[in-house]
């Protein structure tokens, strides 16, 4: 086996950012390329006991009329994740997306789809190329004390000398000059967040650093430590729940209102600086929620769609929310103070607290947002027992949203309408908001 395959005609486009090639009869997976090209291929995974191999398109002999220069070459070939199709026009990565959700969708979950699907921009992305978007990035700390990310698939920290895809309010941290983070030990995870209402915060650890001198609170603990007196209101480096709570604030325009969040600095909240609004319009526009309805948040966070939803509601609803992270709940009772129609549940969402929300046909509707392994067939059977007038089911992952359908159309329900929105641009995540009725 050679660790370069040559002159290898690409196929189409899969989920997880890759392309499938067949070589010698064997299915080989290539990031950054496109359909259609003749590249060499520098394998990545391989072995003859493997089902399939990996590899990175490393030359170009052929160019898809759709490449261009990338906008992030360290996230190239041998690079970082997340940029994997940033050689491609964002048409053709939308259509790149379209494909792959079509494709995803009748594979897993048997469901063709009857109209064309388009994969929505988001503000002006065109406008800046899709770059500037993100409002949120995780960067680790390399034993030369600068800010990196792991090779893709790897535990490797590779130093960056930028972040294109960060908002200005990032990039204007510095984060990336040579021994920036010096008294930072190595392998720090470093959560970067621009909210939209307040200064830029980095966190380590779940701490807050001074920017001015971030390893200042990392030398105090060594001190201490050799001192025998450990800082007690520092955490153990290695547990996962910090001892610090850092929390910023979001603003949301929205059909009912001007909406404002306080979150969990390391907590979900959209990455894209334009997906809040947009997902909340999206939600609203889908399960179009009169005054006086009762509807249920599944998945719900900090409150996201859980606040429009108790607005649109009014007094006489009553919007039930269930989140199973403590810390989320907490910024949405802060975040619902004033809407006492909104009833928040800490609990995971299981087919038995679904059972609980209420007799058959006694919801209007029901919004799920869940992580990328998707809700699952006993909630999706839940859902459909329940037998809500409107089902919109929000969804990061094709893959997952396929099973998913497949389960509430087995269980009686119709796919009215799908939309896609490119949230994440120049990498293969999109995000679906489907709309499903009882037939």
């Amino acid at each position: 086996m050679t660790d370069v395959l040559t002159g290898v005609t690409i196929g189409s486009p899969a989920h997880g950012g890759h392309c499938v090639a067949r070589v010698d009869g064997r299915v080989v997976f290539v990031r950054h390329t496109a359909p259609g090209e003749v590249v060499d291929v520098r394998l990545t995974e391989a072995g003859e006991g493997r089902k399939f191999w990996r590899g990175d398109a490393v030359a170009v002999h052929e160019a898809s009329p759709d490449r261009v220069p990338s906008r992030w070459p360290e996230a190239g070939p041998g690079g970082v994740g997340g940029a994997e199709l940033a050689h491609l026009t964002l048409p053709a990565q939308r259509r790149w997306k379209a494909e792959v959700v079509r494709d995803t969708l009748r594979r897993i979950g048997h469901v063709e789809l009857e109209q064309p699907l388009e994969v929505h921009a988001l503000g002006e992305d065109d406008a800046r190329d899709g770059l500037a978007t993100r409002t949120r990035i995780d960067l680790v700390v390399d034993d030369a004390g600068r800010a990196g990310m792991f090779r893709h698939r790897s535990h490797d920290v590779v130093a960056l000398g930028e972040m294109p895809l960060a908002v200005p309010a990032i990039t204007e941290l510095d984060l990336f000059a040579p021994g920036r983070w010096q008294g930072v030990p190595a392998g720090t995870r470093l959560d970067v967040v621009a909210p939209s209402d307040g200064p830029a915060v980095v966190l380590a650890d779940g701490r807050q650093l001074d920017l001015d001198h971030p390893g200042r609170a990392f030398r105090r603990e060594e001190r201490q430590a050799r001192a025998g007196r450990p800082d007690r209101g520092r955490r153990p480096r290695g547990q996962e729940a910090p001892a610090q709570r850092v929390a910023v604030r979001e603003q949301v325009s929205s059909a009912v209102g001007d909406l404002s969040y306080r979150v969990d600095a390391t907590g979900f909240w959209q990455v894209h600086r334009d997906a809040p609004a947009t997902l909340v319009a999206a939600v609203l526009d889908a399960l179009r929620p009169e005054p006086g309805a009762r509807v249920v948040d599944l998945y719900s966070g900090a409150g996201l769609f859980t606040l429009p939803l108790a607005r649109a509601v009014g007094e006489r609803g009553r919007v039930d929310a269930v989140e199973v992270n403590q810390r989320a709940v907490k910024d949405a009772r802060r975040n619902l103070h004033a809407d006492p129609q909104a009833v928040l549940h800490v609990s995971g969402v299981t087919a038995t607290v679904i059972e609980g929300l209420g007799a058959k046909g006694s919801v209007d509707g029901i919004v799920l947002d869940p992580p990328r392994s998707g809700a699952g067939a006993p909630v999706m059977n839940a859902l459909t027992e329940l037998r809500p007038r409107r089902l919109v089911y929000v969804a990061c992952d094709p893959a997952a949203l396929a099973r998913d359908l497949r389960t509430a159309l087995d269980g009686g329900y119709e796919l009215v309408a799908l939309d896609a929105y490119d949230l994440f641009p120049h990498t293969h995540h999109v995000e679906c908001v489907a709309v499903l009725e009882p037939r």
